[in-house]
Formats: structure tokens, sequence, C-alpha cells
């Protein structure tokens, strides 16, 4: 039996004539490319066959409007409905959706208006207000998206057709709670006068009277149609009555050459509470007198003077980012079907959007601002279950308006059946506050509040913000993996005029409290038996004192850190190969592959190949 010696073989290999060596590093030097540079080769191939096709002017055209939002979409501070092309992402295709808690809708082709009832906007108005712009011979192609900016409760849609776009704006307005507004702005882009054709509100399967009264809006009085009817109350006896009042606009404008055309469409919806349907008579015109009265508040705040546009639109949008003062942020997770920002976002967004902000509306009274200060300032018992980022049906789809509604109604009984009742009773504000305290199973209890989640939850980064401890006082926890794989909090306080002490203990409370300010303070993660909360925060350090002796802890350790295949799978989207991406391995594997296939190559050619023999001793006879 033959041994191959190693030595002889490498030595052989230098041998090698020049273009099987050119071919083994040629096929060494592609796969050395291939690790290096493949993966960002690959981004750049599919990240390209994904944006918008430059050459098509109607996709272009909506690059352009969406050029302003891809930074809020990457912050999931607003959700993108792209276009419908062969590319487009399907992932979380949210619904666009409007509401602030009086009346909602979604925003889409014949969609139609729902009001109160029960916990959720769930009693169907067939109104459908919606404005559409059309080309006059309404055969031209065209595109279309939608912006959902959670920030300021906005909705945007941006249509482009061959010579002008449309910009639109919906919202639910927050101070005036009947008003829905609708802002289109057409630009030409021609140098000729063209008509474009509007899809105007309509009704469909409701029996309503009608008429039409003239009102001033700006420097003219114009037309405003009024309808109210009676809408019946599903399962029950019971009816409300629903007036609606909007204006009247032609249905066809003439836009002037390279011009912007702009118009505000205002639509005032006030409704009763439940009713017997013998009161209709009796009830109907009051109701429609609220109604007609709310629009001519509108006209007025809006027209009254060149700023008040741009400050009846700041009102709205400054209640949203008030009630967005208090938050949550998760680092994503390219786990499959994981809880990543732009669904909590989305869905937090869409019940916000089912509940008043009382504090802000117009008609609020000295008392009953006063009540909804009281129920933000007393939050016992608040959140009293498991953390609600752990519950899956609590984070379903929201692709249709009936899974918006179940999805609300879900949340509100969550919430309310968990001791958050006082907090929902405040409105908007109170319901982002006990949102946010029940994804980490926070708990105001007994003069104190605890972070009641088990450690192994703690696999991600967390940011609770602002959590309202009461006192014009906000808590801020974080949750951070270390690069020991171990999680470990860091808490602060934001105080404004409450100059009180603020205390915190970690599992178990057998350390000393650390006292809190505005600089984070880090904290161990313990692991106690029996199993105690993570964090206790409170104004008296004598409390926190006593809880070590009521809380009966036998052992307490720190929470070992977290496996790498579970963070690796966050990170990386699998738990294996140390987080690295397949591409490498099969790199890796190639050039083994590669190497062997030459060395094989070069070993049949020196010990089975008879030309190969005789050129060797020819080439090293002596002379």
């Amino acid at each position: 039996m033959k041994f191959i010696n190693v030595s002889d073989v490498l030595r052989k290999l230098k041998r090698t004539d020049g273009a099987s060596r050119r071919l083994f590093f040629g096929l060494f030097g592609v796969a050395i490319f291939l690790l290096y540079f493949g993966p960002s080769v690959l981004r750049w191939i599919f990240s390209s066959s994904s944006r918008v096709n430059i050459h098509d002017p109607l996709l272009r055209c909506i690059d352009d409007r969406l050029t302003p939002y891809y930074s809020l979409f990457h912050d999931n501070d607003a959700y993108i409905h792209y276009p419908k092309t062969e590319h487009s992402p399907t992932e979380h295709s949210f619904i666009p959706y409007v509401g602030n808690g009086f009346f909602g809708l979604t925003i889409e082709k014949d969609a139609h208006l729902t009001i109160k009832q029960g916990r959720s906007l769930e009693l169907d108005v067939n109104f459908h207000p919606v404005v559409s712009v059309l080309p006059k011979n309404n055969k031209e192609n065209h595109e279309e998206t939608f912006v959902t900016d959670y920030y300021k409760g906005i909705v945007k849609r941006f249509t482009c057709y061959r010579g002008f776009y449309a910009n639109f704006e919906y919202y639910a307005h927050r101070n005036f709670k009947e008003l829905f507004l609708q802002s289109i702005v057409i630009t030409n882009t021609l140098n000729d006068v063209i008509d474009v054709e509007l899809v105007l509100p309509r009704v469909s399967d409701w029996t309503a009277n009608k008429n039409i009264i003239k009102l001033q809006a700006g420097a003219y009085a114009q037309d405003f149609q009024v309808m109210t009817g009676m809408i019946d109350i599903p399962n029950t006896k019971k009816s409300k009555i629903v007036s609606i009042v909007y204006r009247n606009v032609p249905r066809i404008l003439t836009l002037k050459k390279r011009g912007v055309t702009k118009v505000d469409l205002f639509t005032t919806i006030s409704y009763s509470d439940p009713i017997d349907k013998a009161q209709y008579n009796h009830l109907k015109d009051p109701i429609e007198k609220d109604a007609v009265e709310k629009m001519k508040n509108v006209l007025e705040e809006f027209y009254q003077s060149e700023s008040s546009e741009f400050t009846f639109k700041r009102s709205h949008t400054d209640v949203w980012k008030n009630i967005w003062f208090t938050g949550f942020q998760i680092s994503p997770s390219k786990a499959e079907n994981a809880l990543n920002g732009d669904r909590i976002n989305h869905t937090m967004y869409i019940i916000l959007s089912q509940v008043r902000a009382f504090e802000s509306e117009q008609s609020i009274t000295p008392v009953k601002r006063q009540e909804i200060f009281n129920a933000l300032s007393y939050s016992e018992n608040c959140y009293a279950h498991y953390p609600t980022l752990q519950a899956e049906n609590l984070w379903k789809s929201l692709t249709s308006l009936e899974e918006i509604n179940n999805l609300v109604r879900i949340w509100l009984l969550t919430l309310e059946k968990n001791g958050c009742h006082n907090l929902l009773k405040a409105g908007a504000s109170g319901l982002i506050q006990a949102m946010v305290l029940s994804f980490g199973g926070f708990r105001f209890s007994n003069n104190h509040l605890e972070f009641n989640i088990h450690p192994k939850h703690l696999h991600r980064d967390y940011h609770f913000r602002r959590l309202n401890y009461g006192n014009l006082t906000h808590v801020n926890v974080s949750v951070s993996v270390n690069s020991e794989n171990k999680a470990v909090l860091f808490v602060s306080v934001d105080r404004a005029e409450d100059k009180l002490p603020y205390y915190a203990c970690d599992g178990g409370c057998l350390d000393e409290p650390v006292p809190l300010t505005h600089t984070p303070k880090e904290m161990p993660v313990k692991l106690t038996e029996p199993l105690t909360s993570l964090l206790y925060i409170a104004t008296d350090k004598d409390h926190i004192d006593d809880l070590k002796h009521a809380l009966h802890v036998k052992e307490i350790i720190e929470a070992p850190a977290h496996q790498s295949h579970i963070l690796n799978l966050h990170k990386h989207g699998h738990s294996n190969l140390g987080g690295l991406p397949t591409l490498f391995w099969f790199s890796i594997c190639a050039i083994i592959l590669i190497f062997h296939v030459f060395l094989f190559r070069l070993i049949i050619k020196e010990y089975c190949g008879d030309g190969g023999s005789e050129k060797i001793k020819y080439r090293y006879l002596k002379p």
C-alpha cells in the first residue's frame, strides 16, 4: 500500500503548471469575495429590487411624496402603506384609521363612520365621508399610498396621476370631538388647464332627513348638507339619533396650469344616547341643532385669521403629542413572529384613537377636569396580572374594521378587569399609562410601584418612559442586556413640583434602598425564592425598609445570564452557528470543497498520469 507524504504533495503543488495555480487562486479569491462582500452585495440587490421603479413616473411621484416619512417609518413613529406592486412588503399590512373616541373610520374607499357603543366605536353609520380625486375621463392609471402618523394622529394619502397629484390629510379632531376634517391639495404639473372629478360623500342603506343650509365659511357663505336619522343598536330595542353636517362642494374642479388647488372639507357628527324609538321625534331637533352649532364653531375657529388654519391643526397634534408623553421602547427582534415596535405602536395608536382625550375637548368643565386629574393620580392596583407583552391574543392582526373593534374591546376589558378602571376613566391619558404599566407587569400597590416580571423574559432591551407616579413626578425604568448576557435595570425619576425623595430596592429588598435622581441608577436583576418583583419604588424609605420583612424571601441570587442561543434568535433570526449568517458558513464550505477538489486533482495527476511521471523524471535527471 502506497502512502501519501504531505510534504511531497506541497512540493508538487508548488511545481504545478501556471494555469492550475491561476485557477486555484482565482477560485480562492472568489470564495474570499463571497465571504466578505457577499452579504452586502445580496442586500444591495434585494433592496434595489424592492425600491420604487424610478423609470415609472407614477411610482417616482409616490416616492417623492413618501420621502419625508421614511425616517418616521424606520423609527416606528409612522406606518407607510406602500403601493401594491410585486415588490411591496406584505408583513404587518395595517389598515389606516382615524378616531377620537367619539367617532372613527378607516381611511379607504367607501369607508363608513362608526360611533360609540359599549367599549368601542362599533356602531355603524352608513355615511361614507371619504372624498377622492379622479381624472375627468376616469380611465387613467394611478398609484396611491397612505401614511399613518402616530405622533400627530393624522392619516396622509397620496394619489398620483399623469399630469397631477393630490395630497390628502384626514383626522378626527381631538379638541372638536364632533369634527372630521379632510384637507386636499391638488397640484397640476401640466402647462394646461385640466378638470378633475371629486368622489363626494354619500349615504347607503340609511333613511335620513336631508336639507341644505347656508353657513358663513371664511369670506363667503357656503351650502352645507344636513342629514338626521336613526341608527338601530344591534341585539337591543334601542336606537341612537345621528345628525351629520358636511360642506357641499362641486363635483368638477378646474385646475389652473402648474397651479395648486386646496379644498378643506368639514364634517360634524352629533348623536344621542340610546333611546326608545318613540322618542325620535321629540329629540331629533336638539341633536340636529347641536351638529349645526358645532359646524358654526369650527368655521369660526378655522377662518378667524390667516394663521388660524395652522393653529387649528396644531391644537389637534399637540393633544396627540401630550398623549405620547408616556411611552415604551423595545429592541428589535428578528425571531419568527416576534413582537416588535411597529406592531406595538400601531396597536397603541388604534386603541388610543377609540378613547376620548377628555381634558383637551372644548366642552370640558372644571369639575370634569378635576375628576380626570384625580383619576390619573390614583393608580392603585393597576396593573394586577401577567405582562401583556406575553399575551398573544392582544397583538392580533389589524387589517379590517372588525379586527380593530374586536381588539379594542379585548384590550379595554383586560385593563379594566385588572385594576386599571380608574385610569380608564381619565380617557386617553389614563389609557396609555395603563397600557405601558401592563407591558411590564408594573403595579401600584400599597404606596409603592413594583416591577413584576420574571427575569427569564428580560432577554431584550426595554425602556418604560415617564410612568406617572402622581404629584407631577414620573418614573423611567430601562432594561438592558449587557455583554455578559445578563439583564440589568436603570431607574430614574423626572420631578416637577414634587420635591419628595424617591427610593428603590431590587428583588427581595435585602439591600440598602437606593435614592433616585434624574441620573439613571443601575440595579441588578435578582431571582428570589419565593418569586418576588424585580423592583420596588416608593417615596417613603421606611416603607422600603419594611418590605424586606414582609416579602419572606428564603433564597436570593443574581438572575443567571441568558443563554446565547436565545439572544441570537432575536439578534439574527436563528439560534445556532454563533449568530453568523448562513452565507458565511456556505463560503467556508465552498473554500474547503475547492481546496479538496484541487488537491485530489493534483494527486491523481501526479500518481496516476504517465505523462506527468515522465515529465517529472525528465525534469530531475542528473546531467
